[in-house]
């Protein structure tokens, strides 16, 4: 039991903490269709609503 606690204890590693050498990049993809379109809407029924006699 002695011997397997020295065997494991010389393969144990080294854990070794850095700086990466590149800056870490955080990329944001912001969908923002649903405003665009929400907006389009309100504009959309403005128009019908404003030239009613052509719809």
């Amino acid at each position: 039991m002695a011997a397997s606690a020295i065997l494991s204890a010389g393969v144990a590693g080294c854990v070794n903490i850095a700086a990466p050498d590149k800056p870490i990049v955080i990329e944001l993809n912001i969908n923002i269709r649903q405003e665009v379109i929400y907006r389009l809407a309100e504009d959309a029924a403005n128009t019908i609503d404003e030239n009613a006699d052509i719809f």
